[in-house]
């Protein structure tokens, strides 16, 4: 399996993306981390809701200890103080509480989205494209490895005369027809190769041009 072409140009090109690709997978996951953290930052105003809740809550206590040990109605007003004290501070702590819930909640949950939407909607993207340059380096490789023989050789410069651009052709030779009728393959099989992304094998006689 081939997943890189020959041709250190396109070589070095697929490399480049698969590591703007990388990059991009580490970056999201920062802005994941980043957002969950400022959202997070919210939760100190559950924090002083609850601190103040608290805060009441003891006040009540306090003052129910110190009136505990008073006698016949002590008690009593013990129990009254630390019954509203349950009521007003109590409730209150526990809604900061309910509400510092809410915002880690909601700052996972967004840290996440942030980090899974870009990354999903970039890799299948990706990957796919990638799979198929990886199908196709594959199937070249394989179907290109014994076009060797002198007919092979032709039947190759045949299809590279014949339908790849001329753009491409001129890069490889000045007279690729001429080169065809004159049995020259060597310009053309080469044009073949690289336009798979292949070097031709070893042996053969013909260079790769980068």
């Amino acid at each position: 399996m081939r997943f890189y072409p020959d041709i250190p140009s396109r070589r070095t090109s697929a490399i480049v993306r698969d590591v703007i690709v990388l990059a991009l997978f580490i970056f999201f996951a920062w802005l994941g981390f980043q957002v969950h953290d400022r959202v997070d930052d919210l939760a100190a105003l559950g924090r002083g809701v609850t601190d103040a809740g608290n805060a009441v809550d003891n006040g009540f206590r306090s003052a129910a200890d110190a009136i505990d040990s008073v006698p016949i109605v002590g008690g009593d007003l013990a129990d009254g103080l630390r019954g509203a004290g349950d009521a007003g501070g109590g409730t209150v702590a526990d809604a900061g509480r309910t509400g510092q819930q809410a915002v880690h909640d909601l700052a996972t949950l967004l840290g996440w989205l942030t980090f899974l939407l870009p990354t999903l909607v970039m890799l299948a993207f990706y990957l796919l494209i990638r799979a198929i340059q990886i199908r196709r380096l594959s199937a070249a490789a394989r179907l290109l490895a014994g076009v060797q023989a002198l007919e092979h050789r032709r039947l190759l410069a045949m299809r590279a005369a014949f339908h790849l651009p001329y753009t491409v052709l001129a890069s490889h030779t000045r007279d690729p027809f001429g080169d065809l009728e004159a049995g020259r393959y060597d310009a053309l099989v080469t044009a073949a190769y690289a336009e798979a992304g292949l070097r031709p094998p070893a042996g053969s006689g013909v260079e790769a041009r980068e």
